[in-house]
């Protein structure tokens, strides 16, 4: 397979998958560029080799109908001052002025396409619409994980137009490997923390991660549903009555399979799901009648804490609880702190999933993790071990 570091993109024009679709204000200003600045090595790379690079992603949803409040003409603007030379704009990401910016561009410059959603096309992954996009490039570089779970034209149909030139880029290449390291051949202990509100939206993760952890820290509104399952009280905690028998299976699962699994024992729980609820702490299966879970209590962090601090390998998906509120963000700070000293002390460390990245975004311990990634949608069906269309388009 082809590589960034193996390729050279001398004279070529690389049409370039990213993931451009960052939050903006009502005046267009980018407010996290995150995701904008997770592509310039690739980009750097297909200049400094003497080629030009043709950006395309999405931003939003405009439902395949051309929205200008979504447009990415903001974004190139913004990735500009990132990559400190001028980024070229087409109005239009197939069609004459896409074909004629294309064509005009010099080694060393880049043009970003206008949102492909803007196109019902795209997301039905129509393959003249794909044609039309490959037509644009010499070479096809997937680097956006944040869609790889997509088979839309430009993630995944596109790349059989480049059959002897398609390659993942820097960002996608560390997402796979830091995966690889998890969930293919982990350092052993290997523990996965596995939080979120609901388990429905967990299931195949977790059945997936018993297969390949030592222990799993269950946290979150998806615990109630396990202390539920093993006959605790939980008032009026967000409990889905419908899976207590999925809650039993994985419990016995992972028993069968040596598996250490953790619920919390004791929890903060309120008299109503906000801010300035009255909070107590009690057992995590002995909530009072309508009181609520809203995060693990400090005997859970203790043993969650301990069992992360052994471990050489460590998964981190979902919040410990709601930790928007600031009431109910000490079990989701104290794992964050937690994951961060053991990798430390020499664990590879990766966090996936919206939420425990924003996490690790806000109490500012990102930079302490071995790998933050990209992808919420993407990651979690990675972790659910499904095959991503985006990732095997290349690798087929």
């Amino acid at each position: 397979m082809l590589t960034m570091d193996s390729f050279s993109f001398a004279g070529k024009k690389a049409l370039v998958r990213v993931d451009l679709n960052v939050p903006q204000d009502a005046t267009g200003k980018v407010t996290d560029d995150s995701r904008a600045r997770a592509i310039i090595p690739t980009v750097r790379k297909i200049l400094n080799d003497g080629g030009s690079a043709i950006l395309m992603s999405h931003l939003g949803r405009p439902k395949g109908k051309v929205n200008l409040a979504m447009s990415l003409k903001p974004v190139a603007d913004h990735l500009s001052v990132l990559l400190g030379t001028p980024v070229l704009f087409a109005t239009d990401c197939v069609g004459l002025d896409a074909q004629a910016k294309t064509a005009a561009l010099k080694p060393g410059e880049v043009l970003v396409l206008e949102n492909l959603r803007f196109h019902p096309e795209e997301e039905a992954g129509d393959e003249a619409f794909s044609k039309a996009l490959s037509e644009l490039g010499d070479v096809y570089v997937n680097d956006a994980f944040g869609t790889a779970h997509r088979a839309h034209a430009s993630t995944t149909i596109v790349a059989k137009f480049f059959p002897e030139a398609k390659l993942f880029g820097y960002l996608m290449q560390a997402e796979i490997d830091s995966v690889g390291k998890v969930l293919g051949s982990p350092q052993r202990p290997m523990t996965a923390i596995v939080g979120g509100s609901k388990v429905s939206s967990k299931i195949e993760v977790l059945r997936n991660l018993i297969g390949s952890c030592d222990e799993l820290i269950i946290g979150g509104g998806m615990a109630n549903t396990f202390v539920k399952a093993m006959g605790g009280q939980t008032g009026a905690s967000l409990v889905e009555e419908d899976l207590l028998d999925t809650a039993r299976a994985i419990v016995q699962e992972a028993e069968a399979k040596g598996v250490k699994l953790h619920i919390p024992t004791d929890a903060v729980v309120a008299d109503s799901f906000a801010e300035n609820a009255s909070t107590d702490h009690c057992a995590a299966d002995a909530v009072p009648d309508g009181w609520m879970a809203l995060d693990i209590g400090p005997k859970s962090i203790e043993a969650f804490r301990a069992a992360i601090l052994r471990s050489k390998t460590l998964l981190w998906n979902g919040p410990m609880g709601v930790f928007e509120m600031k009431p109910f963000q000490q079990g989701t700070i104290a794992i964050a702190q937690a994951v961060a000293e053991a990798t430390s002390k020499g664990a590879f460390s990766l966090v996936g999933g919206g939420d425990s990245v924003a996490a690790v975004n806000q109490f500012g311990l990102a930079d302490r993790i071995s790998y933050v990634s990209t992808g919420g949608g993407a990651m979690l069906e990675y972790l659910e071990g499904k095959a991503l269309p985006g990732i095997a388009a290349i690798q087929g």
